[in-house]
């Protein structure tokens, strides 16, 4: 077991080599100080593998593990063994969820050895479920796919600033920033994921990545039984085929045949999975149901691209500020009124936006006295309350 750990790790390393450009996370973790482990969370395909195996790389007295090639074996005594037999000091290891029992092994590896860990999942559920294990002993980090901004630079070598929100509205942008807004179809269609970087059409493997996390995943780690992944499978292309507005527990239940507390449960693991990406509407007197969206570019997965990219849309907004580390709600309308979609902050004052195609204008604001509104369109408009969608992929992080 330990030679063939060994070989896996000096390939690891090697992989690792041949990935010279390098996400922002991966600068933060080596400078990072202190005692406490670092935990990756972020989609399947995001790059955190290959994040890992440039630690690997840089970092000297480093040792890769990919769990799952652990098998029943103790992680903790691996660990040990490491630490004593080959003076390992930086313990990497991916997809950690596939270890038995990894929560108490990560408490004795802080507790008793002196390590430094950089672990991987792509199902948060795990790792949030073990928070009370793990205490003050690990902070999370994310991966998220790329930023337009990032795709931007990994993809076409353009390297452009990050902005605020403020100054998305204030129009304080730079010319190159709406230049290289016509690239922003590409990025939708599958240009977020690293992989996308050496195919052509990234369907298949999001295909792919879907199926081990809807067949693998998600019952592995979320305790569901052989034939509730089938529900599980129907929820999802449920949502893909679906318009964006009304999704929520009650219509996943209704058309798939299931509970509304299976709807919740299902979506929960779907979202920590990366999956879906529920909005909660916003004010206290309005029933407290999810408008449920996708992550970019899933929807593509059940519906042409022409065909969903009012829904693309929405999924991109909220993922983008999301990722940026904002709040955002949605806001529930009466039957038959116009509203603007989602709500979010700005310096402490709401944010009013309405992501829709060129005919969306002010009427959805009637009645809405935010400090600020926008109407975030498909085209490079910036008048009035207009503003391209795509500079919301410049987003600085909060």
């Amino acid at each position: 077991m330990a030679n063939n750990l060994s070989e896996l790790s000096r390939l690891a390393k090697e992989s690792g080599s041949k990935y010279p450009r390098r996400r922002a996370l991966f600068g933060d973790i080596v400078q990072g100080k202190g005692k406490a482990f670092t935990g990756i969370v972020g989609p399947r395909g995001v790059g955190k593998t290959v994040l890992l195996r440039q630690l690997a790389f840089e970092v000297g007295d480093s040792f890769y593990i990919s769990a799952d090639t652990l098998g029943q074996a103790d992680l903790f005594e691996t660990a040990k063994t490491l630490a004593r037999s080959q003076g390992v000091r930086n313990l990497l290891l991916d997809e950690i969820h596939e270890a038995p029992d990894y929560a108490s092994s990560l408490k004795r590896i802080y507790d008793f050895l002196d390590l430094r860990v950089v672990f991987t999942s792509s199902v948060a559920l795990s790792l949030v479920d073990s928070a009370h294990d793990l205490s003050r002993r690990v902070v999370l980090r994310h991966l998220w796919p790329f930023s337009f901004g990032e795709y931007l630079l990994f993809a076409h070598g353009i390297a452009l600033r990050e902005l605020t929100l403020a100054e998305i509205i204030a129009r304080g942008w730079d010319p190159d920033h709406m230049r290289h807004g016509y690239l922003f179809e590409g990025y939708l269609r599958g240009g977020l994921f690293p992989f996308a970087l050496e195919e052509a059409d990234a369907r298949p493997i999001l295909e792919g990545i879907l199926g081990k996390i809807i067949r693998r995943d998600i019952p592995f780690v979320g305790g569901l039984r052989l034939d509730e992944v089938a529900s599980l499978e129907r929820a999802v292309r449920f949502v893909g085929r679906s318009a964006c507005e009304g999704i929520s527990y009650s219509s996943v239940s209704r058309n798939v045949g299931i509970t509304k507390y299976k709807a919740e449960q299902y979506i929960r693991l779907l979202e920590d999975a990366y999956v879906l990406n529920p909005v909660l509407p916003a004010g206290t007197n309005v029933l407290r149901e999810p408008k449920v969206l996708m992550q970019v570019p899933l929807r593509l997965l059940y519906r042409d691209y022409d065909d969903a990219a009012g829904g693309i849309r929405e999924d991109f907004a909220v993922q983008a500020l999301k990722m940026a580390g904002r709040q955002v709600q949605y806001l529930k309308s009466k039957q038959g009124e116009k509203t603007p979609d989602f709500l979010s902050q700005e310096d402490g004052k709401d944010l009013v936006l309405e992501v829709g195609g060129r005919g969306k204008g002010r009427s959805q604001f009637k009645g809405f006295r935010a400090h600020r509104k926008l109407v975030l369109t498909p085209d490079d408009s910036a008048e009035g309350d207009r503003r391209p969608l795509f500079l919301l992929g410049f987003l600085r992080p909060v």
